[in-house]
């Protein structure tokens, strides 16, 4: 029968040291020390009730795992480790949170691996895989043939990423689908009468900048729109370096009505540049983004745009890899969010 209730008193069950352990849950619990520690790890053959009595006396005592003793018993840290850039990103901070929120109530605990721009890429990857430092690792700013997740692929070691590669179909991800936000943006763009488009795109190596250029691309042959893609910032720049370049374009193609924007930055220096130039956005020229989190609309009432769940994304991926360190032999979790058409 399942244990529903307390039968033991902390004070009665605490060791003398006042630290509590696996034996201290047990005696509160009236369950097997085996059992409340199958019950903390999710095993599938303790049922909800005691998992959440387990969980409870847990965390009203203060038991923390002991990880040097986990990992002998285990092999497993009870770690993911998120790896990111130290580069702007305007998705990171949600990304951090919604990854670590989909890890509550579990016993893995999120590392942020960071790495900077000039490093090599491959360097976080290697050493957590080397070291054993974490069980999975979650990655984001994917790349096509992306030599960290060959790399992952190569040792069966547990992953899941924010985008898709080429190999996409053989691992764990969550994607925004651009293509389809791309192709849906110059749709409505074409339905404001605009007919040429300039796109502040993101970095060309990543995945979903080759996506959503695809999808505007097809949409604007189908509406005999132009495209002009902006050179010298991409959507994951400063406002400073992309208001710069904005202005410079727009000077030098007055015929440009809308701007695509592939991130929040991009919408607000867009918005920013066009109004130095004397426009105002809704009359002379559209601006359309992509955001995740919804202000835009308080900071230009015309502004258009279409929401992308960073914060699903983050739930999805650490199940996802949790997943992928329980039950390796299952097919990878893999979940494409498509937007809604405006």
């Amino acid at each position: 029968m399942a244990r529903t209730k307390i039968l033991v008193s902390a004070a009665e069950a605490m060791p003398a040291n006042g630290k509590p352990t696996l034996k201290t849950i047990a005696q509160m619990s009236g369950l097997a020390v085996p059992t409340v520690s199958r019950a903390l790890n999710d095993a599938p053959d303790i049922g909800t009730n005691t998992k959440e009595l387990v969980r409870k006396i847990a965390h009203e005592i203060g038991y923390v795992p002991n990880r040097a003793g986990v990992r002998l018993r285990t092999g497993r840290t009870n770690v993911i480790s998120l790896i990111m850039s130290t580069e702007h990103d305007n998705h990171t901070a949600r990304l951090i949170s919604s990854v670590a929120s989909g890890l509550e109530g579990t016993r893995m605990h999120l590392n942020v691996t960071p790495y900077f721009p000039q490093d090599d890429v491959m360097k976080p990857v290697r050493y957590i895989v080397e070291t054993g430092s974490a069980d999975a690792i979650i990655l984001n700013q994917i790349e096509p043939n992306d030599s960290r997740v060959a790399y992952l692929m190569e040792r069966n070691f547990p992953f899941a990423t924010h985008g898709r590669t080429n190999w996409a179909d053989q691992h764990a991800y969550y994607d925004f689908d651009n293509g389809a936000f791309g192709h849906h943006a110059v749709d409505l763009l074409a339905r404001h009468g605009r007919k040429s488009i300039l796109a502040i795109a993101p970095p060309q190596r990543q995945s979903y900048a080759l996506h959503l250029m695809d999808g505007m691309a097809l949409a604007a042959k189908s509406n005999n729109q132009d495209i002009q893609m902006l050179s010298g910032a991409t959507s994951d720049d400063t406002v400073d370096t992309i208001g710069i370049a904005v202005r410079a374009h727009l000077t030098a193609n007055p015929d440009v009505d809308c701007i695509i924007a592939a991130s929040t930055t991009a919408a607000m220096a867009a918005v920013a540049a066009t109004e130095q130039l004397g426009m105002v956005v809704g009359q002379q020229i559209d601006v359309l983004a992509k955001e995740a989190s919804p202000f835009l609309k308080l900071f230009r009432a015309n502004i258009l745009i279409m929401s992308e769940s960073v914060g699903a994304a983050g739930d999805f991926l650490a199940k996802a890899a949790i997943q992928a360190i329980r039950e390796p032999d299952l097919p990878p979790m893999q979940f494409l969010e498509v937007p809604k058409a405006p």
